[in-house]
């Protein structure tokens, strides 16, 4: 299942670094964060969705600390 997120993220590098970390988490199948319009795309297994956002969360908060999750 695909589903778009908004989020905070200060820089294209730092968002490239995310994308990358998220991307190794188990029940996703792709990710796609933008920058210039600080939305995030990811395909999960939509029946961990809850599980997944919170080590998404996780994982990019300690590649990038100031990276949010705006709506989910």
């Amino acid at each position: 299942m695909k589903k778009a997120y908004k989020i905070e993220i200060d820089c294209a590098n730092c968002a490239a670094k995310v994308e990358e970390a998220i991307k190794k988490i188990d029940g996703i199948n792709s990710a796609s964060l933008n920058f210039m319009t600080q939305k995030m795309i990811l395909d999960l297994d939509e029946s961990r969705e809850e599980e997944i956002l919170k080590q998404v969360y996780k994982t990019a908060k300690r590649v990038e600390p100031d990276f949010c999750i705006i709506d989910k």
